[in-house]
């Protein structure tokens, strides 16, 4: 029987928010152990690598700097200054109306900085691998936990067995550690799946952040540096399941013709520079984000649509709440008190924003064109009042705590 090692913090799942959370608690002094059942893809040509980008918003970023990533990151980030909203709901594909969410109504600073998911992996693995006390196990997964008041044990595929004082369960939505710990979750159905993609395009992005509403769900483009020259933005496509699977397998110069159409054609000709990855929307939510010696964060505790750059950024600010718990009490990091101290400062915050979101998400995939006339007086409305205008863009940012 495999020898029984010890850590402080064990975390189940490698991928994005996972590799973060090692960096930060490890950054903090604490011996962390973090284990996938699958290695980082971490070169966007090869099979299985995750192509679409992730929005760091400004407090993520400034946790991003904490956990010693950032200075890492930021030769590879796009920043977006502005955030665009268009309405082509009418009866073409058209702006019918588009208003500007700018970042300098309310801060010095961008939005967000754009970066590609496989290059966050590829980073920070390469981070984690100069941080004596942290263990990054890729290939091995979590086969078995068992928890106790004292500690948590863990086994590993490869046999390993581990002791640890915080289990944090970042193994995405289908979670084996909230299974493990019995908590359910509620989850919502859409009947929608996005594609992500690259496009380039003659008509330079400038640095704006644009979500089209049509039908379906959004159509986004987010600023990526120039490819060959040429202006270049990753996608989200979000569509109803059978149009998106439709939409994966046209031939690439009708998809190009379709996606220009979508897009209101405020770009130009969009052209296809990357495979097309097609994912599965749902909102979901843990009935709690703590069990005995347990943290569950990022999508292990909540999923949301592709809308507003809230999914990772929700998922930073779990791991900022319970590091700071932690280290205001370091002797044991999964006391019971710190972890029901922490569900209480998350789990209401992540259902009102997983709430808005799938309200949002309704809203834009509306078909009937009375539908589509209200959500057009709706952003209307917000953005005609200076005062509402910002309270909305610092709730995106996440400044409501």
């Amino acid at each position: 029987m495999a020898q029984i090692e010890h850590t402080d913090i064990f975390i189940s799942g490698g991928g994005i928010a996972g590799l973060i959370a090692a960096a930060a608690f490890g950054k903090a002094g604490l011996s962390v152990i973090c284990a996938d059942p699958a290695p980082p893809v971490t070169d966007a040509a090869a099979e299985g690598s995750d192509l679409r980008t992730t929005a760091f918003l400004q407090p993520s970023r400034q946790f991003l700097d904490r956990a010693g990533l950032w200075d890492r990151l930021a030769p590879h980030a796009m920043p977006l200054q502005v955030m665009r909203i268009v309405d082509a709901g009418g009866e073409i594909a058209e702006p019918r109306v588009a208003h500007d969410f700018n970042a300098a109504d309310i801060s010095e600073l961008p939005f967000g900085w754009n970066l590609p998911n496989w290059l966050l992996r590829r980073e920070i693995s390469a981070h984690l691998a100069e941080l004596p006390n942290v263990d990054f196990r890729p290939g091995k997964g979590t086969a078995q936990l068992m928890t106790r008041e004292a500690e948590a044990r863990v086994s590993l595929s490869d046999g390993a067995r581990i002791s640890a004082k915080l289990v944090i369960g970042a193994d995405g939505r289908t979670s084996p550690v909230r299974e493990a710990a019995g908590i359910a979750a509620t989850t919502l159905r859409y009947g929608q799946k996005a594609l992500a993609f690259a496009v380039t395009h003659p008509i330079p992005h400038e640095n704006v952040s644009t979500e089209i509403h049509r039908s379906g769900g959004p159509f986004t483009l987010v600023p990526l540096p120039d490819h060959d020259g040429r202006p270049c933005s990753a996608v989200v496509w979000m569509e109803r399941g059978p149009e998106a699977q439709r939409l994966a397998t046209l031939p690439e110069e009708a998809f190009n013709a379709e996606m220009t159409e979508r897009s209101a054609h405020l770009f130009g000709p969009l052209t296809l520079i990357r495979r097309r990855t097609i994912w599965p929307i749902i909102s979901q939510i843990a009935d709690r984000m703590e069990a005995e010696r347990i943290a569950l964060v990022a999508e292990a505790a909540h999923v949301v649509p592709p809308i507003g750059a809230q999914g990772l950024n929700m998922s930073l600010k779990d791991l900022r709440v319970l590091l700071d718990l932690v280290l205001a009490q370091p002797a044991d990091p999964g006391a019971r008190e710190l972890l029901r101290a922490y569900h209480r400062a998350r789990h209401a915050e992540v259902l009102a924003r997983v709430t808005g979101v799938d309200a949002l998400n309704r809203a834009s995939m509306a078909e009937a064109q009375g539908l589509r006339d209200m959500r057009m007086r709706a952003l209307n409305a917000i953005y005609s009042v200076t005062p509402v205008r910002r309270v909305m863009m610092r709730a995106g940012l996440g400044a409501t705590g």
